[in-house]
């Protein structure tokens, strides 16, 4: 459920992921800097920010841990893209972060990782997993909206910047995060 009541719209659809934020789900500066305690940072924040049910977490840190310990989520141009799977919920949960630092998250390309985006989807709904992912993936290889992220100083900014229709054009300025260098 979008925070505004209504479903994101998947099915031939862009889905927007400002619909799955809210100011409380952006973390404009991460505190940690390293990738397990970043994302443990992730996942408490949507907890506290009543994303997922606490009682939840544990299931939901060990889901994370199983996916970066297959291969790492750093997805390459400064993006990461930690997920993970649960029984227990009915719709996508999303918690976005920042960290202008950088975070080694042994990524594909071996740079650090700027923006985190976590999330976790219905384990019954495969299908909305691909298009969480393919959502992210239309906004971080626009090389516009990752500098236009960079600069960002609040989260009404961050989300502003992920609700801009051109910035989720099909026509991307940025290399393919999936391509190898």
């Amino acid at each position: 459920m979008c925070r505004d009541g209504s479903r994101p719209r998947v099915q031939g659809r862009f889905m927007k992921l400002s619909k799955l934020l809210s100011r409380e789900l952006v973390i404009p500066e991460m505190r940690e800097s390293r990738r397990w305690q970043a994302i443990m940072e992730l996942l408490d924040g949507l907890v506290n920010a009543g994303g997922l049910a606490a009682e939840l977490r544990a299931e939901v840190a060990e889901s994370l841990r199983e996916r970066e310990e297959q291969v790492s989520t750093g997805i390459g141009s400064g993006v990461a893209i930690p997920h993970a799977f649960s029984d227990h919920i009915q719709e996508v949960a999303m918690m976005f972060g920042r960290s202008r630092a950088g975070i080694d998250f042994e990524s594909l390309d071996g740079r650090p990782v700027h923006f985190i985006i976590l999330f976790v989807v219905p384990k019954r709904d495969y299908h909305m997993h691909l298009h969480t992912l393919a959502a992210i993936a239309k906004h971080f290889t626009n090389a516009d909206v990752l500098r236009s992220l960079a600069g960002a100083e609040t989260p009404e900014q961050i989300l502003a910047i992920l609700d801009c229709k051109s910035c989720r054009s099909a026509a991307s300025v940025a290399p393919s995060l999936f391509s190898t260098p």
